[in-house]
């Protein structure tokens, strides 16, 4: 079979070769929850249980550094950290955990290219980030972390993290997707009422595609630190643009670096409030990234995922279409295209989900549906723009 964009730029959606390796660790208590959920060694009480989580901004923070590199705006670098945190924070949210997290971040830079500042803006916008959940009932403590000189590692700079919660058996939230649900998608573009800015949906996921498909050559000349030159220089910042040029949304003006650098938007104020209703006939929440519209096969038995009501796509993903050239099926799995939140359950637990996610302004629709296969297969189709394909 054919390698995709992504598959030839040294990456993947559906990290395989991770799976097979790790696929003889303790799963933990439960199969089907989001996040590996863990007995509490530290209690005598058996309903006890922890999560630990950790994951990076990915290769978001190399835009960040060619933004930086080209106009000297050090904010960008506080959107990083909103990033990294993020892509922890929301996954164990998914198994109902929205309060009382541990952090400990790992930064890892290249001295001679990433200067004090930058690590003084990631830290600036971890702080920041914990301040504004806190408005919404969220606690965060941050636990310090480590900070290295590595560069014989890394090429810049690689920001992550590593979060601890505790949380009862009782609680955890496992999916239970069946034959009869609705799915409800959240936006991952727009303005929450939590949010002080338009987000352009991008999130962490799929973001070597989008840098190399969209970003023209001359960055390859003046940055070759910026990517692997292994790769094939047909898929080296093969785009059109650069990352100050503008692009016009709805009556506003934007660059194309804010676009690809917009902050991983955060479902925790929504899923603190979706946990707290105990909603009865809630099935399912699927945060869509690694892999994106195929995520949901890593909980699901026995089910088909049928979604043929998706919403027109974010900006930013029809400007990485038009650039790249890549078909609907790669661009489905590799990025969120609009849709990172999915909500699982029958039609009285999906029409409070929407409720919710409409007063943090949430734009949201049912994107489709669920049927039973009848045996332990599961298949997700997608149908798009009047063309039909499976994961």
């Amino acid at each position: 079979m054919e390698q995709s964009r992504y598959e030839k730029r040294g990456v993947s959606s559906d990290k395989n070769e991770v799976h097979k390796a790790i696929k003889r660790l303790d799963h933990g208590l439960f199969k089907h929850s989001f996040c590996k959920v863990l007995p509490n060694p530290f209690s005598e009480n058996e309903d006890d249980a922890i999560i630990l989580h950790a994951d990076t901004a990915g290769t978001k923070t190399i835009l960040a550094y060619l933004h930086w590199k080209e106009t000297g705006d050090l904010s960008v670098w506080k959107g990083i950290a909103q990033d990294a945190l993020v892509m922890n924070l929301d996954d164990m949210a998914c198994c109902g955990v929205t309060n009382e997290f541990v952090l400990s971040n790992t930064i890892l830079r290249n001295k001679k290219l990433i200067t004090g500042e930058v690590i003084e803006a990631v830290i600036e916008g971890t702080i920041e980030f914990i301040e504004k959940m806190k408005l919404y009932g969220v606690n965060i403590h941050h636990a310090g972390g480590e900070t290295a000189d590595v560069g014989d590692v890394v090429r810049t700079l690689d920001v992550g993290f590593t979060a601890f919660a505790q949380t009862t058996k009782s609680e955890v939230f496992e999916n239970q997707i069946r034959g009869g649900d609705l799915i409800l998608g959240l936006a991952s573009h727009g303005q929450t009422s939590y949010e002080n800015d338009y987000n352009s949906g991008i999130g962490c996921n799929g973001l070597t595609n989008a840098r190399h498909d969209v970003l023209n050559k001359e960055y390859a000349h003046l940055y070759p630190e910026s990517f692997d030159s292994g790769i094939d220089s047909s898929l080296v910042y093969s785009g059109k643009y650069r990352m100050t040029d503008t692009y016009n949304l709805a009556g506003k003006t934007y660059s194309i670096g804010n676009l690809l650098l917009s902050p991983t938007r955060t479902y925790i104020p929504f899923l603190k409030e979706l946990f707290r209703s105990k909603i009865s006939g809630l099935h399912g929440v699927i945060h869509c990234t690694g892999g994106a519209h195929s995520k949901v096969l890593k909980f699901v038995s026995g089910v088909h995922i049928i979604k043929d009501m998706m919403p027109l796509p974010a900006p930013i993903f029809e400007i990485i279409k038009e650039c790249s050239g890549n078909d609907d099926s790669e661009m489905y799995k590799v990025l969120n295209m609009g849709i990172r939140l999915e909500i699982y359950g029958n039609e009285s637990a999906i029409g409070r989900a929407s409720q919710i996610a409409s007063q943090f302004s949430i734009q949201n629709q049912i994107i489709g549906r669920v049927e039973s296969t009848g045996d332990n297969n599961s298949v997700v189709t997608m149908c798009v723009n009047g063309k039909e394909w499976n994961y």
